[in-house]
Formats: structure tokens, C-alpha cells, sequence
């Protein structure tokens, strides 16, 4: 018996949210992108202009994105059976490798800074507006985290978990411009370069789990034991399924593929164990709203696997 899932809008729906939140972010980032670059001038703020670069770089992770999403969604066709989700990895693995460039950019700069501070070169006192604007940003940056985090998480976006980690990204920059420009008016200029350094690793950090993740969906991993220990009491809460002898789970994009073997009285007309394994199937999708394929097959009780 083999099912796949029809009529769950669920497809339009995570894409018109993906839309929306992409939408917000460009917005958000263009003008902290704009404000910061003019505050980094006026205020003669090097690590704020980097800070607002950084904010730039964002503009292009939403976009890529949308692309994802775009494609994700794209309904099957007959060379593409299973649909497109992968596509959707695809666009988590550029977003990881775009925070790891940004993350490498800002911890080189930072580094050079170092030497630079450490061989005499005077490094200019930024003005207060620069500290303002250092703020500001790490506030916004913040927002824009939860907020986009909050949107991944419901409609499982993979691709959308990526920007919204770039956004903490851009908040961890912040808060490094913040202390460097604060050192810098205390009279620890020093302060600035090596905040740079350390946010470096956060930033690359959260885009090797970026990239770890969306490798594993690509490569038809398995779910974890704790989601298919839940299935498993779901299919026995079905009446007349009488045990599991199999259940395969993999993770195929954002989405989730099951293949069910199941044991029911071997004496029962063959209608009453189609209905069974109807029920099998409902019950499983109607749980996991990740599941988009399930397939489930039906063994006589008295036969061993």
C-alpha cells in the first residue's frame, strides 16, 4: 500500500511564510545596512563600516533564500517524482558557506588590526554615533533572529533556519563593533580587533552546523529515535495492528519519508487489512506533519521477519 500526501495545503502556505518573512529581512537589512555605513563615516568607525557590510551580506543570503524555497516547493513532475526539497539544502549549504566567508573576513580583518595595533599604528577614536548605531543594530539583529527563527521552526525550513542563524551572525558582529568602539573611547583600542577575532568562530561555528545539517537531509538520513520511538506508538495505538516488524524513516530535504511493515491477524478478510493499514497511514501523517510520503505493507501475525 502506497500513499502520498494530497490535499494538505501546506506547500503554499510555508511558501507565501518564507515569502513574507525574506521579504521583512531585505527590508530590515537594507536600511540597518544604510544607516550603519553612514554612521561608520560621519563617526570614523572602520569596524562599523565592516559592521554594515556584514549587514549587507545578508541582503544576498535572503535571497538565495527565496531561490531555495522557491524551488523546494516546486511540485513533482515526471523527471522529478519525489519533488524538489533537496533543492532547499542546496541553498542551506551556500548560506553556510557565505557565513563561513563572512566569518573568515571578519577574523582576518581583525587579526591584521592586532598586528597593526601592536607595531605602533595609531588606530582613530570613534565618535558616539558609531556606539548608537553598534546598538541599534545588535537590538535589530536580535529581532530578526527570533523572528525568523520562529518562522523556520513552524513550516521546517531548513533554508530559512540557515538566515535566521545569519542574523545572529550579523548580532555577534554588533556586539563587537560595540565593545571595540567602547574600548576605543576608554582607551582600549586594542578591544575591537580581537572582539573581531572571537566573533569569528561563533560565526563559523554556526555555519559548520548549518552545513552538517543540510548534508545529513541530502544524504537520506534517518530521523532520530526520539521522533521514530513517537511513530512507533502511534502505528500500535491503531486497532488490529498487532506489532511493527518494520520502520524506515529518512529525511529527504525538509521532508520525511516512511516505510512501514506491520502485523495483523492473518485471518482477516483482506478489506479489513487495506483498512488497517488506511488507518496506519492517516495516523502517521495526521501526527507528523513532516511526513509527505508513506508507504505501509501488511505481514500475517503468524509470520517472522
Amino acid at each position: 500500500m502506497k500513499h502520498e500526501k494530497q490535499g494538505k495545503a501546506t506547500a503554499a502556505d510555508e511558501q507565501q511564510i518564507a515569502m513574507k518573512v525574506s521579504g521583512v529581512s531585505i527590508f530590515v537589512n537594507l536600511a540597518l545596512s544604510l544607516f550603519k555605513f553612514l554612521a561608520g563615516i560621519i563617526a570614523h568607525s572602520g569596524a562599523m563600516i565592516s559592521d554594515a557590510v556584514h549587514s549587507a551580506s545578508d541582503v544576498i543570503s535572503t535571497v538565495v533564500v527565496i531561490i531555495g524555497v522557491r524551488m523546494a516547493n516546486k511540485k513533482s513532475d515526471e523527471d522529478h517524482q519525489y519533488g524538489h526539497e533537496r533543492l532547499e539544502c542546496v541553498a542551506s549549504i551556500i548560506l553556510a558557506g557565505l557565513l563561513i566567508a563572512t566569518g573568515i573576513g571578519i577574523g582576518v580583518a581583525g587579526i591584521q588590526k592586532i598586528i597593526d595595533g601592536t607595531s605602533g599604528n595609531g588606530l582613530e577614536i570613534p565618535g558616539m554615533l558609531a556606539l548608537v548605531a553598534a546598538v541599534s543594530s545588535l537590538v535589530v539583529k536580535e529581532w530578526m533572529f527570533w523572528f525568523t527563527r520562529a518562522a523556520a521552526k513552524k513550516i521546517n525550513s531548513g533554508a530559512l533556519m540557515a538566515d535566521a542563524w545569519h542574523h545572529r551572525s550579523d548580532a555577534l558582529s554588533s556586539i563587537g563593533s560595540f565593545i571595540g568602539i567602547l574600548g576605543s573611547r576608554l582607551g582600549y583600542p586594542i578591544l575591537d580587533p580581537v572582539a573581531s577575532v572571537i566573533i569569528c568562530l561563533f560565526i563559523v561555528k554556526a555555519a559548520v552546523d548549518i552545513f552538517r545539517d543540510a548534508i545529513d537531509k541530502m544524504v537520506d538520513h534517518s530521523c532520530d529515535e526520539e521522533t521514530e520511538e513517537k511513530m512507533r506508538t502511534v502505528i500500535m495505538d491503531v486497532p488490529g495492528v498487532e506489532r511493527i516488524d518494520v520502520l524506515r524513516t529518512r529525511l529527504f530535504g525538509s521532508r520525511m519519508y516512511v516505510d512501514i511493515e506491520i502485523a495483523a491477524d492473518e485471518n482477516i478478510p483482506l478489506k479489513k487489512a487495506h483498512a488497517i493499514a488506511e488507518k496506519v497511514h492517516h495516523s502517521v501523517e495526521n501526527s507528523f506533519k513532516e511526513v509527505k510520503h508513506c508507504m505501509v505493507h501488511v505481514n500475517p501475525s503468524s509470520e517472522s521477519i
